[in-house]
């Protein structure tokens, strides 16, 4: 059962270039953070078992906006940590489900040392 949100690309493209008041996650390994990643995200990866302690030192207060991301519509990671941080009491979650792939499809820029190469759609963290 989802208790959270949907982003698409064009709201949370508006949310950075507004400045709003939230806190974007990258869920994905840290060598790909490293690599790659959206404008001010920071790095939590799902699968470590710190997850929730590290959103906790990023997101004090459990009614702050949150948005998650991982590669790609098929990479079930942000799902994954959306459902995480419900459970774990935080009540404004968003899942920018379309990820890095999508993000770049857009055209839109990115950080990190590897910004510009061709992002996979396929996950490798999901195998």
């Amino acid at each position: 059962m989802e208790n959270y949100k949907q982003l698409t690309r064009e709201e949370l493209k508006k949310w950075i270039d507004e400045k709003k008041d939230f806190v974007l996650v990258d869920v994905l390994a840290p060598a790909s953070y490293e690599g790659r990643h959206l404008p001010n995200a920071k790095n939590a990866f799902v699968k470590e078992n710190d997850f929730l302690e590290k959103v906790e030192k990023l997101v004090s207060n459990k009614e702050m906006d949150v948005a998650v991301y991982c590669a790609s519509f098929t990479c079930q990671l942000s799902p994954l940590a959306a459902n995480k941080l419900v459970e774990a009491g935080y009540t404004n979650v968003y899942d920018f489900k379309g990820g890095l792939a999508d993000w770049l499809d857009a055209g839109y820029s990115l950080e990190g040392e590897s910004s510009a190469e061709k992002i996979e759609s396929k996950c490798s963290c999901c195998n």
